[in-house]
């Protein structure tokens, strides 16, 4: 094998001169060829025009078949597809028997419409269709199956029905695998013999009249049919694999004036209580109407995206109350909604320009689209495909096509995770100036507390598909109800300690101030602290707690220092200015109430596995106990 170098050619060579060796070798034989038997043309026309027609309804059936078959799940569907398969693995003889038990003369259809079904084209049409139809069907599912399923999801909300969804979305984008699909089936059709003789032995296809020449006159005689029908085949092949010019794209008329912003109307709060029950896994989330710029913020298999489809309604709930102002959205299929929906993928349609990306919803304005094109930056794009445009140039198509249809609710699912960080932050930006402008109703899904902070006004923190907090972002982030919630808030500062006297405690050695509560002296207790709230000050300039910086990090426009407090180990965040340099004296400021604690025997009734919150979770407050007997801090 090594003599012989990489063994992928010679392995792909051997098979490849398998096949081809019998047609060279026919073209060999020709000269042998006997006088083809009179009614070879007839049975060519036969079978092309037959092969056609089987062809054309293994489309119209199978294609809504293997588009169904791709989108079904579970056993059943799992049972139906091997019987649908099973004609592939049977030879074509016993496919014709087995219809026999159908379309025969005493069959169930065979008693209804007499013998026209056999012994007739009509039966040479259902012998190939019965036998072809499942080439068609397994390719054209593959191919379906093989498609992001955020197209068809973003067409629902674009207010696509089923049909349209797979006409206009699914089907063009699975042409490839389809048309290969259909060709298989029509060679297929077109070289039917088993279970056409079986069926119908008259009129004669080409493969039977083949059959009967051999009979009768030996191999040479069958010399002319074969070549007749690989003839055939062959030009059938060869059309499949021209390409049309493809079409000149869509070019947008330039206008002689910018064109008018659409009006805006600020779109109503949104309140809602969603849950489903999905493979072992519960999803039960609730917020009330008290801002329409709203973050759901967790880790990682929270369950934020099922909310967020929920609340499209393109995952059903088991029970869901979704109002926008007046409107009840949950009695309302995803195409009614009247919602914008990002996921997490740009999600746009192939081979559509990005004009046609704009314009694609049934709700679409084309003076809508051409003014969010040009207010996002993409005019002079609008004849490109998206295969010509950048990542951020996509994830701003699909947010114009979502504007496009003046939707009251926009939903988006981390819009902004899969780009750069200087594309990512523009992006943001622009996002969080047309939430202002547009007066959008906005439920935006991440895991980045600094991006719920630009994009929204409050924030739903969510683990293991349950709320652990949600309110207005800046208090939820200055009193976190558990340091579950202050870790997915990206508060570092997090420490143990005790309750060392009233307005008091103690920790590393240290003693901070800290409103206590009705805590005893001695009470274990989980505190934090966040990093902005803490003041730095130089050698000998302020008061505070008097440390050593360990390090110090410029974090773009934020420097990012830690300092050690006798074995505490805090960090400070503020906005750039002199760093300072590791093993430097300094002095920390901490205020009692910027300091949030909990006793520790109560820190895991808030780490996430206790009941979902109905509603918007209050801040600490000082002075009495909180949720789950937790010390609440104003």
């Amino acid at each position: 094998m090594t003599r012989l170098g990489n063994p992928v050619p010679w392995l792909a060579a051997l098979l490849a001169a398998y096949l081809v060796a019998p047609l060279v070798l026919l073209l060999a034989n020709l000269p042998h060829a006997t006088a083809a038997g009179p009614g070879l043309g007839a049975a060519l026309a036969t079978s092309l025009v037959t092969a056609t027609i089987s062809t054309a309804i293994t489309a119209l059936l199978g294609i809504p078949l293997a588009y169904a078959m791709a989108r079904a799940r579970g056993r059943g569907a799992s049972v139906l597809w091997m019987l649908l398969a099973l004609p592939v693995a049977i030879p074509s003889l016993m496919s014709g028997m087995l219809l026999l038990y159908l379309v025969g003369p005493y069959a169930p259809l065979g008693s209804v419409f007499g013998t026209s079904l056999t012994d007739s084209y009509a039966g040479i049409v259902l012998a190939q269709t019965f036998v072809s139809a499942p080439f068609l069907v397994i390719t054209a599912r593959a191919a379906f199956r093989a498609l992001d399923p955020a197209l068809d999801e973003v067409a629902r909300t674009l207010g696509h029905g089923a049909g349209a969804r797979l006409l206009r979305v699914a089907l063009p984008a699975a042409w490839g695998g389809v048309r290969a699909g259909l060709l298989l089936a029509w060679l297929r059709a077109f070289g039917e013999f088993g279970a056409t003789v079986i069926v119908a032995y008259h009129p004669y296809s080409l493969p039977v009249f083949t059959w009967v020449q051999f009979s009768s006159g030996g191999l040479d005689s069958t010399l002319p049919a074969i070549g007749v029908a690989l003839g055939a085949a062959l030009v059938v092949l060869v059309l499949s694999q021209v390409r049309f010019p493809r079409r000149r794209p869509h070019r947008v008329a330039r206008r002689a004036a910018p064109p008018a912003a659409p009006r805006l109307a600020a779109s109503p709060a949104l309140s809602f209580h969603v849950s489903r029950q999905l493979r072992g896994f519960r999803v039960d989330v609730a917020h009330p109407a008290a801002s329409r710029r709203i973050a759901l913020l967790g880790p990682s298999g929270a369950g934020k995206t099922l909310t967020l489809r929920l609340l499209t309604g393109i995952t059903a709930a088991d029970s869901a109350e979704i109002r926008a102002g007046d409107t009840d959205l949950a009695a309302l299929p995803p195409e009614r909604r009247g919602i914008g929906y990002l996921p997490q993928s740009s999600a746009l349609m192939p081979g559509r320009t990005l004009w046609e990306q704009a314009t694609f919803g049934v709700r679409a304005d084309a003076d809508a689209a051409a003014w969010w094109i040009e207010r996002l930056g993409l005019a002079g794009l609008e004849h490109r495909l998206p295969t010509e445009l950048s990542g951020g140039q996509q994830r701003r198509v699909a947010l114009a096509r979502a504007l496009a249809c003046r939707p009251s609710l926009l939903l988006m699912d981390e819009p902004f995770s899969a780009l750069d960080a200087p594309v990512r932050s523009r992006l943001q930006r622009e996002m969080r100036l047309l939430q202002r402008e547009a007066g959008l109703t906005t439920v935006l899904v991440t895991h980045d507390p600094e991006e719920a902070a630009l994009l929204a006004d409050d924030v739903v923190v969510i683990e293991h598909g349950r709320v652990l907090q949600g309110g207005p972002i800046a208090e939820v982030a200055a009193h976190p109800a558990s340091p579950r919630v202050a870790e997915l808030l990206g508060i570092t500062n997090t420490h143990t300690g005790v309750v060392a006297r009233p307005g008091w405690l103690a920790a590393g050695g240290l003693e901070i101030a800290a409103a206590t509560g009705g805590l005893s002296a001695g009470t274990p207790v989980v505190w934090t602290v966040p990093p902005e709230e803490i003041v730095l000050h130089a050698a000998g300039g302020g008061g505070g707690h008097r440390g050593t910086v360990v390090d110090c990090v410029a974090l773009g426009a934020t420097v990012e220092t830690t300092v050690d407090l006798s074995g505490l180990q805090l960090t400070v965040r503020g906005l750039h200015g002199a760093r300072a340099l590791a093993g430097d004296p300094c002095a920390l400021e901490v205020r009692p109430e910027t300091v949030s604690l909990w006793p520790q025997d109560a820190q895991a009734a808030g780490d996430g596995s206790g009941p979902a919150s109905a509603g918007r979770t209050p801040g600490p407050r000082r002075g009495r106990a909180g949720r789950h007997g937790a010390a609440i801090i104003e």
